[in-house]
């Protein structure tokens, strides 16, 4: 049987296997392949939440002929109106290869241009036009359609938000 002197377990790679499970409901009676158990992993509903909670958003954003990620990425825009691309993909936890196709799509769609910053020509710039900041007009009502598909409190989604947060500031060091 293994022993848990906290919620966590380094596993060999050096990285810490997280068992709720086993925080909830007392480490002594766990069998050390129970942190296998697809029950005792918080991954997976965070995984789950998150896919489903993105399929929410599918008919939404479908009217608008957008995906969720070129989405999140002019809700960066509408906030900023320009920012680099590694600010950007800083702000959504993505990278350039990411980036970098969704970012063409948006220009294609003519919501945004891309060029080089005149300062430094190593920085490629992102601006809103304004057919992309008209789009906002049309996007303002989607994250309150969406919220009112979830059976949240307000309170309990204040500390989803706060905990969801403070999980990505600790795994993105």
């Amino acid at each position: 049987m293994a022993r848990f002197r906290t919620s966590t377990e380094v596993v060999s790679n050096g990285q810490i296997a997280y068992n709720w499970k086993a925080l909830l409901e007392g480490w002594q009676h766990m069998d050390k392949y129970d942190v296998l158990k697809l029950d005792n992993q918080i991954c997976f509903p965070l995984y789950a939440c998150a896919k489903e909670v993105v399929r929410q958003y599918k008919p939404y954003l479908d009217e608008l002929d957008l995906t969720y990620t070129q989405y999140i990425a002019l809700m960066v825009l509408w906030e900023k109106g320009s920012v680099n691309v590694k600010e950007l993909g800083e702000r959504l936890y993505l990278d350039s290869g990411t980036l970098t196709p969704l970012l063409k799509n948006l220009e294609k769609k003519g919501y945004v241009t891309r060029s080089r910053s005149k300062e430094d020509e190593r920085v490629l710039v992102v601006q809103l036009t304004q057919k992309g900041m008209d789009l906002r007009e049309k996007a303002v009502e989607i994250p309150m359609k969406v919220g009112s598909c979830m059976a949240v409190s307000p309170e309990d989604a204040k500390t989803l938000y706060t905990l969801l947060h403070k999980i990505l500031a600790n795994v993105s060091v």
